[in-house]
């Protein structure tokens, strides 16, 4: 017995739980000074945002540690239950749960509101990593590209419905996993393509693009003009992304929320409005400006204690690191995620298991999507589409799914050599 528990314990990547729990600290400690406020100072409160926030991170911790304890096997076995559960709370949320800023993602539960969409991604990674090991498919034919483009837009299908765009986004980083399998390199080129196509059709008119599909389609065609087959499929990838400028435009329109258009289109430069969906990120960016190269110091931010950057303990959390830590902060932070996504990868690259490695690239790949998305929202790069900052963010949701998230693959991971 104490064998195995000293087995378990130098198998288990202790650096990475370390790499989290840094990155939890550091979140609680400006989610603390994100809610501070000098004129109503109070002593520690759990029932405060920051007091919560600590509950989950204990809560979080249990539950990690608890994932150690696991067969490895359990998680593989049971992968299609797991995605079964999140798909039925996906859907109980859009009967039971509880609109907040216009998205009805919520289930009350007491005081605390569970958001299915943050389960939802690693239901969904253990499902792709269950059928990709389980039944060894080709990637470069069709029937199990649409099985593993099916077991994602199912997710991303009843996310929208709340609507919430932003977490839908989010499964499209499974893209990237099954490219790591064997998915032809033309189809992410296609992807890149149709978002190409989606931003130039907001700054140009569509006779202009048409006619330059057209003359572009045309002149592939004549440098295929000898390979028929090549010439086929150019003409029809040239009639599909005319098609495809028509109807995301009508997507653009009638699907997205107005508030969705006007913060791609304050991104995109196409409008100005610095007091009304503009405000958050001009006072993020004045925020995280401010703090220079080593910050105000802790509860010293005048923009973080006064309030002038909104959801700044959720979305805009980095605000206030840039500000009271400055740029050195911001690097430590920036440099925690490039160090554990990189260790992820590698750790992944190690598995013997096509189950743990397609499962571990899920994780790096929606980490980094989180990553990315939500600090190049705060400084202005990227639209405001309401994602959490992974470890960092309040919530106990986002941090829970998190950490459920790593902790599985840190458990695949200490029983590499005995789970196949």
């Amino acid at each position: 017995m104490q064998q195995q528990n000293n087995r378990f314990f130098f198998n288990v990547d202790w650096v990475t739980i370390l790499i989290y729990m840094a990155l939890c600290a550091i979140g609680w400690v400006n989610i603390y000074a994100a809610i501070y406020n000098p004129d109503k100072a109070e002593g520690f409160s759990l029932m405060a945002v920051y007091g919560k926030q600590l509950l989950f991170i204990i809560t979080g911790l249990i539950i990690g540690l608890s994932i150690l304890l696991l067969d490895a096997k359990f998680f593989s076995i049971f992968a299609p239950i797991v995605y079964g559960i999140t798909m039925v709370l996906l859907l109980a949320v859009l009967v039971v749960g509880r609109n907040v800023g216009g998205n009805q993602a919520w289930i009350p539960i007491g005081s605390f509101r569970l958001q299915p969409s943050e389960f939802a991604k690693f239901g969904t990674a253990l499902l792709l990593a269950r059928y990709i090991s389980s039944f060894n498919p080709k990637l470069n034919t069709l029937k199990p590209i649409l099985i593993c483009i099916a077991i994602v837009a199912l997710p991303m299908a009843l996310i929208m419905l709340q609507p919430d765009a932003g977490s839908t986004l989010v499964f499209l980083s499974f893209m990237f996993p099954l490219y790591r399998e064997g998915l032809p390199g033309y189809l992410l080129i296609i992807f890149w393509g149709m978002v190409l196509l989606f931003i130039l059709n907001l700054y140009l008119s569509p006779a202009t693009l048409i006619t330059a599909i057209i003359i572009l389609g045309a002149l592939f065609i004549y440098n295929y003009r000898k390979k028929q087959q090549k010439m086929i499929g150019i003409g029809m990838i040239t009639i599909l992304a005319i098609g495809y400028l028509f109807v995301a435009k009508y997507l653009f329109n009638n699907v997205l929320q107005p508030h969705q258009r006007t913060r791609i289109e304050l991104i995109l430069g196409l409008k100005t409005d610095n007091r009304g969906a503009g405000y958050n990120v001009i006072q993020s960016k004045i925020a995280i400006g401010a703090g220079q190269v080593t910050g105000r110091g802790f509860l010293q931010g005048t923009q973080t204690k006064y309030g002038y950057v909104p959801e700044q303990s959720t979305d805009f959390i980095f605000s206030t690191i840039g500000e009271e830590w400055g740029f050195v902060g911001c690097l430590v932070v920036i440099g925690l995620y490039i160090f554990l996504l990189l260790r992820i990868v590698n750790i992944a690259e190690r598995q013997r298991s096509v189950f743990s490695r397609v499962y571990g690239y899920c994780i790096a790949c929606i980490l980094f999507f989180h990553v990315f998305i939500n600090i190049g929202m705060t400084i202005g790069i990227m639209p405001v589409i309401g994602i959490p900052l992974p470890f960092i963010s309040y919530g106990g949701s986002s941090l829970w799914s998190f950490t459920i998230l790593l902790f599985i693959f840190l458990k695949l991971d200490s029983n590499r050599m005995g789970f196949i």
